[in-house]
């Protein structure tokens, strides 16, 4: 039996795996699933991304499906009765900045560009296809990542640090950092030829 070879960052989690050979890398352009991701990845600060991935059902629900004018008019009272939901990290800075962010996300809107259009702008509209051989190779931030993160703050958004930015990135796909002898790697770079 031929053994599949994926990046070590997965284990053998079945919900990690599932994550990293369907999702993790797949470029994604749509507004709405990049504003989730990019609330999923704040969330993660400081914490596992499998803690994330484990509550991400609770997150959709508590946020309702990341819907940003709901999101949007949440009243401080609804932010505090969120600080008790235990399907989602109960952390009152975290919980805060979604509904900060999705007032971000509908004023950018009102913009020329698409979210997406914004966010991609930063690697020029194309994945950046990257031929690591180690995990070590891999950056936890790069010029593109600071310079989104500073877009990012400037239209009002906050948890989108370098790092984080980076981090989502490479979970919708702008960069394809899954090791070259991992057999995802192919299927994104493939993808990311297609736009």
């Amino acid at each position: 039996m031929v053994q599949v070879k994926r990046c070590g960052w997965c284990g053998d989690d079945p919900l990690y795996v599932d994550y990293h050979d369907n999702e993790w890398g797949v470029p994604i352009r749509d507004s709405r699933e990049l504003f989730e991701k990019l609330i999923l990845d704040g969330a993660q600060a400081g914490l596992s991304w499998i803690t994330i991935l484990r509550k991400r059902e609770g997150y959709r629900r508590a946020f309702d499906q990341f819907d940003p004018e709901k999101m949007a008019r949440y009243t401080d009272k609804k932010l505090e009765r969120l600080r008790l939901d235990p399907g989602i990290v109960r952390n009152r800075l975290k919980i805060n900045s979604a509904r900060q962010n999705a007032r971000a996300y509908l004023k950018l809107m009102q913009g020329e560009q698409s979210f997406s259009e914004f966010l991609w702008q930063f690697v020029d509209g194309q994945p950046l296809n990257n031929q690591w051989l180690s995990m070590a190779e891999i950056p936890t931030t790069t010029l593109a990542a600071e310079q989104m993160s500073k877009a990012l703050k400037k239209a009002g958004f906050n948890f989108v640090g370098p790092t984080i930015v980076y981090a989502f990135m490479q979970a919708v796909g702008m960069v394809n950092d899954h090791m070259v002898d991992c057999h995802c790697h192919k299927k994104c770079a493939k993808l990311a030829k297609c736009k």
